[in-house]
């Protein structure tokens, strides 16, 4: 049946399938209110995740998980320092010759072992950071290395025209938010100090930069991307807002996400519309804070009258904006 998604919709549909391990099944539960998907996945070992996606513009890729929770990567990222040998610049993607690619780190070739039980001649979904992607080919693997020849032949997907102001959640949120929002495809991130926000979340081993990049990696691996996303660190409110927060509004529209107001937030948006959007720590913002961003040029809206979490306001708020 055909499903207008100019008009909301409801539905759920709940399946039991095998998954690709012989000893796991995968449940499925799936519902859709106001064109957002939401997917419950249940596997026999009793774990489970939460997917909120959006029928519009924003969609999810769901890889393979087995019974320890592992996931696999639904694309080799692979760095710049990876590439063995390369060529000059081609013309175009169809005259992209194969790159030699050498990979090293323990993570990666653990999972070419453990998950993939990878050998010579398989094909992998792979990419550059900060290029294209393409195929590549296992050509050599053993407990100190893989290599592959990989050929580029697509482009990255493309990003959401949203810069996220995030008040810092506290630690073990952040890794999931961060992994979230990346995979989502949100290429500019704020983390911003605001009165209800530990000091000590400042102090956080998770707000080291290569934390950081662990968590973005593992993001774009999820969504095959490679597009490195930008995470600034602001841990001085006023100065932020007065300073540096409305040149980030020129030619945008600004958001707050903030129960206690009748405007919606809006949905559906074009990729053509670029935005800013304001989510508060788990208790919200207070009111000064409200009325300097809304000062600022950023309007508060909100998506109903649940309060949610950080990392689910998150998700549902991108999915319903785009």
């Amino acid at each position: 049946m055909p499903i207008d998604y100019g008009q909301p919709t409801a539905m759920r549909l709940i399946m039991t399938c095998p998954s690709a391990n012989d000893n796991a099944f995968q449940h499925l539960d799936m519902r859709t209110d106001n064109n957002v998907l939401g997917v419950q996945v249940t596997h026999r070992g009793g774990n489970s995740g939460m997917l909120c996606l959006s029928t519009g513009h924003l969609f999810a890729r769901l890889g393979s998980t087995s019974l320890s929770g592992r996931q696999d990567m639904n694309l080799i990222l692979v760095a710049p320092s990876d590439i063995v040998t390369s060529h000059a610049a081609p013309s175009s993607l169809s005259d992209a010759q194969p790159l030699d690619v050498r990979i090293t780190d323990q993570r990666r070739l653990r999972h070419l072992h453990e998950v993939h039980r990878a050998s010579v001649g398989d094909g992998f979904n792979m990419g550059v950071l900060n290029g294209d992607m393409g195929r590549g080919t296992l050509t050599a693997l053993n407990s100190t290395e893989a290599r592959f020849e990989l050929t580029l032949d697509t482009p990255p997907p493309p990003a959401l025209p949203l810069h996220l102001i995030l008040a810092l959640p506290r630690p073990r949120m952040l890794a999931r938010t961060l992994e979230n929002i990346t995979a989502l495809g949100v290429k500019q991130v704020t983390l911003l100090n605001t009165r209800r926000v530990e000091k000590s979340y400042w102090q956080s081993p998770e707000l080291a930069r290569e934390k950081i990049d662990q968590h973005l990696w593992l993001g774009l691996e999820q969504t095959r991307d490679t597009c490195w996303p930008d995470i600034q660190l602001e841990p001085l409110f006023k100065p932020f807002v007065e300073d540096r927060l409305p040149a980030l509004l020129e030619g945008k529209q600004g958001l707050i996400a903030h129960p206690h107001t009748e405007r919606e937030c809006p949905r559906g948006l074009s990729l053509s519309q670029p935005t800013v959007l304001a989510i508060g720590p788990e208790g919200g913002f207070i009111p000064y804070e409200v009325e300097q961003l809304t000062a600022a040029g950023l309007a508060p809206v909100h998506i109903g009258p649940r309060i949610l979490r950080v990392e689910t306001a998150v998700v549902a708020l991108l999915s319903r904006l785009y």
